[in-house]
């Protein structure tokens, strides 16, 4: 059985170009569906958070219209009543992440603004990449990578291939002219070799032990992904 980390955001709002405060968090077919399959494996999850706050759902993610329906909408709600660790998280600042056999990211909104200024959360995916333990991380949750800096004050993940949510998708889900900055303009900044499938659909890149999804749809081949790695 493997030990797997959770490092999700804290955030319930993102602050938005104009000022606004939009309320998120993460998003739940992101977290519901790598925990479904890691926890059907048999392996455990333990969540983690800045501060260790109880951590917020996007309750956009819980409606019908983006879980294909709403057979879909309440088997993510359903998943997400089961996934007891979101209810008793630890702090991330007290977290060892030599203690883990992988890490995750979930995404939403949320990492955008906690986690992608976070120095503890920085330090913590460094480490991990230079393990060479699996790192998974999906949609918006590679706005974490920007905190990530080596000794050098370079980006650790700088010339890493990888994907994230999309300009196109953010322009698309009605956010691109709200935003103070685009995940995909950050991380190409950064030194991202950052690829780009189609809108929406499942689409995963895998760079030594990197392993980024696009997108909510992402997150199942994703999860996949890892646990070949775990064996």
């Amino acid at each position: 059985m493997a030990k797997i980390l959770f490092v999700v955001s804290g955030a319930d709002h993102w602050t938005l170009a104009d000022g606004t405060a939009h309320p998120t968090g993460f998003w739940a077919e992101e977290a519901v569906a790598p925990y479904r399959a890691f926890a059907d494996a048999g392996h455990e999850v333990v969540v983690a958070t800045p501060g260790g706050v109880v951590p917020t759902v996007d309750r956009g993610s819980l409606a019908p219209e983006v879980n294909g329906g709403q057979e879909g909408a309440d088997a993510v709600a359903a998943g997400l009543e089961a996934f007891e660790e979101l209810r008793r998280p630890v702090a991330l600042e007290e977290v060892d992440p030599d203690a883990y056999d992988a890490v995750f990211y979930p995404g939403g909104h949320g990492p955008m603004e906690d986690l992608a200024v976070d120095p503890v959360s920085g330090r913590l995916l460094a480490r991990v990449l230079a393990s060479g333990k699996p790192l998974g991380v999906v949609c918006h949750g590679p706005a974490a990578l920007l905190a990530a800096t080596g000794p050098d004050g370079a980006s650790a993940f700088a010339g890493y291939r990888m994907t994230g949510f999309t300009n196109a998708e953010e322009t698309q889900a009605g956010f691109a002219d709200k935003a103070k900055w685009l995940l995909q303009d950050r991380l190409v900044a950064l030194g991202a070799d950052f690829q780009e499938g189609e809108p929406w659909a499942p689409f995963v890149i895998t760079d030594r032990n990197l392993i980024t999804g696009q997108n909510p749809a992402s997150s199942t081949p994703l999860a996949a992904e890892m646990l070949n790695r775990l064996g």
